[in-house]
């Protein structure tokens, strides 16, 4: 799986000018699955971003987690993190295919709810449009492959 993790203000995801998922302060994690990955790797990403500590204490360190400061998580499906780029129209043959990677955006959506976050998101495979204000920026990128 690879995930680009963006510290935000706020975040929102619309579908044909429809909001269908808003957060507050917290993470924007787009999130691509590739043919490779299982259910113990979703559970395992979820689990490090859970822990992750990049939100500033009183001395303005990133010392705090997500919990501590009441964030909350937007999560939106990026099959392109996979693009093949080497040549200068991308191809997407190295992303998992729906059958496979709904269950597992899924999976890794229930992990954080069932360590008390708020999980907003877009929808599987939909045209969106992803709005942001991203604080920082703090941005972060995970590959389960490394």
């Amino acid at each position: 799986m690879r995930a680009v993790l963006t510290r935000v203000k706020s975040a929102s995801v619309a579908i044909e000018g429809q909001t269908v998922g808003r957060i507050g302060r917290g993470y924007l994690i787009l999130l691509g699955v590739g043919p490779g990955d299982t259910s113990a790797e979703a559970a395992r990403l979820a689990e490090k971003i859970a822990n992750l500590r990049i939100f500033n204490d009183e001395n303005g360190k990133m010392n705090l987690n997500l919990a501590t400061v009441g964030g909350e998580i937007l999560v939106v499906s990026q099959f392109t993190l996979y693009a093949d780029l080497r040549s200068r129209r991308p191809g997407f043959s190295h992303a998992a295919k729906p059958e496979q990677a709904v269950p597992l955006y899924e999976r890794f959506m229930e992990e954080l709810r069932s360590r008390g976050f708020h999980v907003e998101h877009g929808e599987f495979g939909a045209e969106m449009e992803v709005a942001s204000v991203n604080d920082g920026p703090v941005t972060l990128l995970y590959d389960t492959d490394q």
